[in-house]
């Protein structure tokens, strides 16, 4: 027997090494004896780098061994429904396997039921996320990008959370208010916007949103900002039943008149932002909708949208505001038709937006990484990852792009006084150059180029902040920053 099981295994492991495909390891097990099938599933479980075993960027399978009549693999991939995705068991083995198809990258939550009843997290996936309800197994297919905001740094500035308990006149409840004050606020008597979060201890604990801003501070990607966290007491009623006008008053009458007495904030409507996700998102438009002279910026991620609110932005007068929204496209099914309906309103009426499209569901894991484009589309900062630059002559002057932000073309202009070498460079937010222009040597007098939002391959770039520089020459200008919004 055992000279049988050796060449066995040395055949199964030269086969792994050659990247053969899971449907060749179950044409191997289905073609072995029943007695032997052991030998090819433990080699085959040894060489697999991670699971749910992933190949060819878009298939996963999921895997799981031990003794069951039946196991389901619930998710965001199916609403979370405990009889989808049947697992299949290998013929004369215990091990049971799901093969699904997901974008390369997409980034799930996902559980094993067993029997019907038992839920549990995979035993073999050691990446879990925090969800309301307790921790899943989070599957990540090869082209998702980890979100470093969201990690602890030990070594960067941090800022400090202030806790108070707040009662409500307009609620008659008392909830505990926390406030994020940035490094700088020790530091400099400057004054500083303000974003409210809905669900704020959920932000905080399950978003890790305080991580997210010290590392976005840190990086300069964010100006410094001071951060409230609220949450509700009676959430579904607050956020979109009948409690929202006096959650309103709330927010508007009571907790911002205390945070601006209380703290160096800036009170213009530019300077404010506010930001949920699900209802909370629904609050958050509703806030904007009903007091546009006093939130100017607007985040949803994953959002409900109420008739009275569409209806409102697309019936009533253009207000002054900029809006952000994303969507998962594994997210709540209702949600989705009901902010790609808001999202044709904004487009119709001509306001500023970012408009996100994830593949990804109705999760914490989801919003968790996308604070960083909220933050970003609002409170930009300086950081460029642009090479030092030196400060242009007086006998140049550069102008501010026109439209900015902008969602088709800008147009960047130089005045030249005297004759010079001139190109344009413009970069990402993470200090790539994605695009260059050569206007050769160039006379005196006003000259202007028109950036689509492309690159230099002719490709749509992605809603974000960009920044130009002239470079006239061979010295550099001052950087101008852009905002593109799709």
């Amino acid at each position: 027997m055992k000279k049988f099981i050796l060449p066995v295994i040395t055949f199964f492991l030269i086969q792994i090494s050659q990247a053969q495909t899971f449907q060749h390891f179950l044409n191997q097990v289905n073609a072995t004896p029943d007695s032997l099938k052991w030998v090819i599933v433990d080699s085959f479980m040894n060489a697999v780098p991670s699971f749910p075993y992933l190949e060819q960027d878009t298939l996963a399978h999921f895997l799981f061994r031990g003794n069951a009549n039946q196991i389901t693999v619930p998710g965001d991939a199916n609403s979370w429904n405990p009889n989808a995705f049947p697992m299949q068991l290998v013929s004369g083995t215990n091990l049971w396997y799901r093969t699904e198809v997901f974008e390369a990258d997409a980034r799930l939550d996902y559980k094993f039921v067993l029997n019907g009843n038992t839920w549990i997290l995979d035993p073999l996936n050691p990446r879990t996320v925090s969800g309301g309800y307790g921790p899943n197994s989070e599957l990540r297919m090869p082209d998702y990008i980890p979100a470093p905001e969201i990690e602890y740094y030990p070594n960067i500035d941090h800022g400090t959370i202030e806790d108070t308990m707040f009662y409500s006149t307009n609620l008659s409840n008392s909830r505990q208010i926390r406030v994020y004050l940035p490094p700088q606020y020790t530091t400099t008597g400057d004054s500083f916007p303000v974003i409210l979060f809905h669900d704020g201890s959920d932000y905080l604990t399950l978003g890790f949103a305080k991580n997210v801003i010290d590392y976005l501070i840190w990086e300069q990607r964010i100006e410094p900002i001071i951060a409230l966290f609220v949450p509700p007491v009676n959430r579904t009623q607050e956020y979109a039943g009948n409690l929202k006008t006096p959650f309103t008053n709330f927010i508007v009458q009571e907790v911002f008149p205390w945070l601006d007495g209380k703290y160096r904030t800036r009170t213009d409507p530019d300077s404010r932002a506010t930001l949920g996700s699900s209802n909370g998102g629904n609050i958050s438009l509703w806030l904007g909708l009903q007091h546009p002279e006093f939130f100017g910026n607007i985040a949803a991620q994953s959002s409900n949208v109420q008739d009275t609110i569409a209806n409102g932005f697309q019936n009533g007068p253009f207000l002054n505001l900029k809006f952000y929204l994303d969507i998962g496209t594994y997210d709540i099914s209702i949600l989705i038709p009901l902010v790609q309906n808001f999202e044709q309103i904004l487009q119709n009426r001509g306001y500023p937006y970012q408009y996100q499209i994830y593949h990804e569901g109705h999760s914490w894991g989801n919003w968790r990484a996308h604070i960083d484009n909220v933050l970003e589309m609002f409170f930009p900062g300086n950081a460029t990852g642009i090479p030092a630059v030196q400060q242009i002559p007086d006998e140049f002057t550069i102008s501010q792009n026109y439209p900015n932000p902008f969602n088709a073309t800008t147009v960047l202009s130089i005045q030249l006084h005297q004759p010079a070498e001139l190109d344009l460079e413009i970069y990402n937010v993470g200090g790539q150059l994605i695009r260059e222009y050569n206007n050769g040597y160039s006379s005196l007098g006003k000259h202007s180029i028109i950036w689509n939002g492309k690159n230099n391959r002719g490709q749509q770039v992605p809603t974000g902040v960009y920044f130009a520089r002239w470079k006239i020459d061979s010295d550099y200008s001052t950087v101008i920053k852009m905002f593109l919004l799709k």
